[in-house]
């Protein structure tokens, strides 16, 4: 009766964290819809306690993070982003789509392009 008591809380914590993952990151896509980068930070912060045993969730929210530097006129560091999730993650649906976005930012000259020796200052 024990082992069935302890097999139950442990199934039970599992599925915590599991909503509460899933909940932070709901709330983060709400927040990039509103506008809200700062409330879309925090709420990734809380998704990566969440899910250090889940690896499988990191380029998305690496994703959404990119989306919201470049949101905030961060644009280098959203294309470092976008090459994290390129390095870690080549597989990934991810991957392709931080691709197209770093060509993105190039073709728009936000940061430089393959053959650029420095920065380039962003156009408004």
């Amino acid at each position: 009766m024990r082992v069935l008591l302890i097999l139950v809380l442990v199934s039970s914590v599992a599925g915590c964290t599991r909503w509460s993952m899933n909940h932070h990151l709901n709330n983060a896509y709400r927040a990039y819809d509103r506008g809200n980068c700062e409330t879309v930070m925090l709420e990734l912060s809380e998704v990566d306690r969440d899910s250090r045993s889940r690896p499988y969730i990191w380029p998305q929210t690496a994703m959404l993070r990119g989306l919201c530097l470049e949101r905030t006129k961060f644009y280098l560091d959203a294309a470092q982003t976008y090459q994290y999730i390129i390095n870690e993650f080549p597989k990934s649906e991810y991957a392709y789509r931080a691709k197209a976005r770093i060509e993105t930012l190039q073709i728009l000259k936000f940061i430089p392009g393959p053959g650029t020796a420095q920065a380039l200052p962003a156009r408004l």
